[in-house]
């Protein structure tokens, strides 16, 4: 099945009692049983609904995996994969990743004695380096944010395999539309389903997509157990999403493709983040691991003052300042007090991200309109 069809069809099925072609909102906290244990599937809706079963029917279908398990948040999903090990257990995190990521691993988790590891995915060798025998489980990103590098999952995968251990791809900033990682040898794939997948800058969700039925069942428990599952509308809204996403994802390609080049052209611009130049380091790797290369990127000016950044940052007007991503409209955003706030200055730099670092979230917009915009902003 191609992708398109695959994306408006996965999950999809029409109502029994009514034919409706789309899944009900099942607004209910529980259902009727006939006699104890003599009941439809469905006893509690923080166990079971069928409109979070529907979705994640549906996110299994577009990562080509079996499973699929739906939660709150995409730092709700997170927070139940590291659920899955113990005390002393170790893990091996990027360098450049999300800043809430960052904060629930060093913040959390490290208090319950997991320790982590951050390093430069981009060469799977350093990867390799700080592997021992506590380490447990890879946590990748790729492409990351919001340096855009890249990392060869297919490297990444055989490591996993050779010493046991779990390997989970952030395919946030990608979307099931450019990569799908479970293919490439991943063992589960996070999304914060509020970015590409919902698409509307209407929804909070999270998501992990698997193989292992061993992991699935472990993951569901903790899911059912800890309670972080996302109500049926917001459910309604994924499934909604994800029936646009490949029209999406060609715009956003499109739109990213023309600005990125703009920004590199831009005699104010110093550097452009974007891993669909020909000359990033990460390239060969993206392009045989993806199908495109997105409509996320990061640039920084030549006047790199914090000032002369916050005059870009508060000059736009179609790119709106805000923080999130993947939504139908552009987004400007400043990673160092916003989405990687939490992320301590001195690690922040050392990996690249500087105090005056702009992200772009490129919509769908006219990109004309949007090239316009971002000219008088730079000026």
């Amino acid at each position: 099945m191609k992708l398109g069809t695959k994306f408006i069809h996965a999950g999809a099925e029409p109502d029994p009692s009514t034919g409706a072609i789309m899944t009900p909102i099942y607004q209910t906290s529980t259902f009727v049983q006939a006699a104890p244990g003599d009941h439809k599937g469905f006893e509690y809706a923080r166990s079971q609904n069928p409109t979070r079963f529907a979705l994640e029917a549906a996110l299994a279908g577009i990562e080509n995996g079996k499973f699929g398990l739906a939660f709150s948040s995409g730092v709700a999903a997170t927070d139940a994969v590291i659920k899955l090990l113990q005390p002393g257990d170790e893990v091996i995190a990027g360098a450049d990743m999300y800043g809430g990521t960052y904060r629930l691993f060093s913040k959390v988790f490290a208090r319950f004695g997991i320790t982590f590891h951050y390093v430069d995915m981009q060469d799977a060798q350093n990867v390799a380096a700080v592997i021992n025998d506590k380490t447990k489980l890879i946590w990748c990103e790729t492409p990351t944010n919001p340096l855009m590098n890249i990392a060869d999952i297919g490297a990444l995968s055989a490591l996993a395999k050779q010493h046991n251990l779990i390997l989970v791809v952030d395919n946030t900033f990608a979307s099931p539309y450019l990569q799908n990682p479970l293919d490439l040898g991943a063992d589960i794939v996070m999304h914060s389903s509020t970015k590409y997948l919902g698409g509307h800058s209407d929804v909070i969700q999270g998501a992990l997509v698997l193989n292992d039925q061993k992991l699935r069942d472990e993951l569901y428990f903790i899911q059912k157990s800890c309670g972080a599952v996302p109500g049926p509308m917001d459910c309604f809204l994924v499934l909604r999403g994800i029936k646009t996403l490949h029209v999406r994802m060609q715009r956003h390609c499109e739109n990213g493709r023309e600005i990125a080049h703009f920004l590199r052209n831009h005699e104010a611009v110093e550097r452009v983040y974007w891993c669909g130049f020909e000359d990033h380091p990460g390239y060969a790797v993206a392009q045989k691991q993806m199908r495109d290369f997105g409509g996320m990127m990061s640039f920084t000016l030549k006047d790199d003052s914090v000032e002369n950044a916050r005059r870009v940052l508060s000059s736009t007007h179609l790119f709106s300042l805000a923080e999130s991503l993947g939504g139908v409209e552009s987004l400007i955003n400043h990673p160092a007090s916003m989405t990687h706030a939490s992320i301590p200055r001195e690690e922040r730099i050392k990996n690249g991200l500087t105090d005056s670092l702009i992200r772009l979230s490129v919509g769908i917009e006219d990109a004309s309109d949007l090239i316009e915009d971002l000219r008088q902003a730079i000026g």
